[in-house]
């Protein structure tokens, strides 16, 4: 999505749940992978978070690929952003809070878990907003112990709720089934005036979501095979 200015920014997160290593960027423009940017700050650096311009150049000294901010403008996005601007007065964001999130969670054979989420963030968005996606905690969790979290929403209400390490915290003392943790705590976030929602694995190979919005697009596999949803009765 377009910020207020018409420009690409890109936030991301990765975290591996065998160590709790993670890495993100904030405000990145011109990095054609941002996920992958991430996973470098998590492999590649002594440090966890990294913001533009500082983002940009470890991912130039880490020699990934680089485009125009232009490149990842579709048209459609662009159309939305005119609406946007053509009604501005009203709110310092699209009042139709279109997200441009996509997150994944994983686990491998063994029972290790991960996740990783990348967003565009809200159209609209001003002042250098972050959103949750890039806060470790907040957008993005993984725990061998727990859980591995991804979350997409509105990302102010996410942060204030710590979404995806509340969500792995009570499952990991045994408060509550994943299902449930993941319910109670997008209840929570909806009870503060939030909207969005999660996706969900543990090591034992539980994937549950929790969604307060008329949809949210998903897929899953496993060893029984594909699904993809969109609405809540899917």
């Amino acid at each position: 999505v377009l910020t207020y200015d018409g420009i690409v920014e890109h936030d991301a997160a990765i975290m591996d749940g065998r160590s709790r290593a993670a890495g993100a960027a904030t405000g990145t423009t011109r990095i054609r992978n941002p996920i992958t940017l991430a996973r470098r700050v998590m492999e590649n650096s002594p440090h966890v978070f990294l913001r533009s311009p500082g983002a940009d150049q470890f991912a130039t000294g880490q020699q990934l690929e680089q485009v125009p901010n232009e490149w990842f403008v579709t048209p459609e996005r662009r159309r939305q952003w005119e609406e946007f601007r053509g009604r501005q007065g009203i709110s310092s964001f699209d009042v139709d809070l279109k997200y441009g999130t996509v997150g994944a969670v994983a686990l491998d054979q063994v029972g290790n878990v991960a996740a990783a989420t990348s967003t565009g963030g809200l159209t609209g968005k001003r002042w250098g907003r972050i959103g949750d996606t890039p806060v470790i905690g907040a957008g993005t969790f993984a725990d061998n112990r727990s859980c591995a979290v991804s979350a997409t929403g509105s990302g102010e209400f996410f942060i204030r709720a710590g979404v995806a390490h509340e969500i792995c915290a009570r499952i990991r003392h045994g408060r509550e089934a994943p299902q449930a943790a993941a319910d109670a705590v997008m209840a929570d976030v909806a009870a503060l005036g939030g909207s969005g929602g999660v996706i969900v694995v543990t090591p034992a190979g539980e994937g549950v979501y929790s969604f307060n919005t008329p949809g949210m697009y998903r897929g899953m596999a496993n060893p029984n095979g594909r699904s993809v949803a969109i609405y809540g009765d899917d």
